[in-house]
């Protein structure tokens, strides 16, 4: 495979994920340097990170709590000393919260919104101050959903959540289109993966119940939502800014 992104570091949050952790090998297969955070011990991603070894690419971990600001860029801090000026960072860290509108608790409406936008928001402020600094160019892919703009009942708050990372990608994409930071959302529908797939596996039945509302009849693997974030993220992509990528095989369209 060609070595597109080689010498450049990619931040990826909910690294350990499905989506996150695909991404990962990704980029390293490309030849970047990859520093994954995660709120797993070190001891669990160190199988993680055997799996992203590639001659020439160096990785990292850090246990991380997303909606720690300080924390978040001590984080960056780290990567920067030990992989290089942050170019690309990948909001990937994602709660959901099964519960509907009289249902959800104070505390868990105030948790979906901190993990799923506050720290989105921290470790992309963080990386893109520090290229605008060094004058460097840079990309940010936020992970949305296509729930963001679909009304779903049964998660209000990671619905308006994921809204609210949709409008954040479009403030920030034009605050820093002059810096030639280009900043961009994918907001994927049914993913066999990930918060989706976990819901999936609790629940029997319901993967091909999904499968059958989607037009296409096909549901997104997590390598699907890795390869259109590496795209956001190609040298080639010089013009995509404040977008949303929406691959949901046509949910939206109903």
């Amino acid at each position: 495979m060609n070595k597109t992104f080689e010498n450049q570091t990619v931040v990826i949050s909910g690294g350990l994920g499905d989506i996150g952790f695909a991404t990962a090998k990704l980029f390293a297969k490309q030849g970047a340097h990859i520093a994954l955070a995660d709120l797993y011990p070190a001891e669990y991603a160190q199988k993680f990170l055997i799996d992203l070894q590639e001659p020439g690419v160096k990785c990292m971990y850090t246990q991380l709590d997303i909606t720690d600001a300080p924390a978040v860029c001590s984080w960056i801090n780290e990567a920067e000393q030990n992989l290089g000026l942050v170019q690309i960072t990948i909001a990937n860290a994602a709660t959901v919260t099964l519960k509907r509108i009289h249902e959800i608790t104070p505390e868990q409406w105030s948790k979906e919104l901190r993990v799923n936008l506050d720290g989105a928001f921290y470790l992309s402020q963080c990386t893109t101050a520090r290229l605008v600094a060094q004058q460097m160019p840079g990309r940010v892919v936020f992970v949305g959903s296509w729930a963001g703009s679909r009304v779903h009942a049964h998660i209000p708050a990671y619905s308006v959540a994921k809204a609210g990372l949709s409008m954040l990608c479009k403030c920030m994409a034009l605050e820093l289109a002059q810096h030639n930071i280009l900043v961009n959302e994918i907001a994927p529908g049914f993913v066999s993966a990930g918060l989706t797939g976990k819901i999936w596996k609790d629940n029997p039945g319901r993967s091909e119940l999904a499968k059958e509302k989607v037009p296409i009849r096909k549901v997104i693997t997590a390598d699907e939502v890795a390869e259109q974030i590496v795209f956001l993220c190609h040298p080639s992509n010089q013009h995509m800014t404040g977008s949303t990528l929406l691959m949901d095989g046509g949910l939206s369209l109903l």
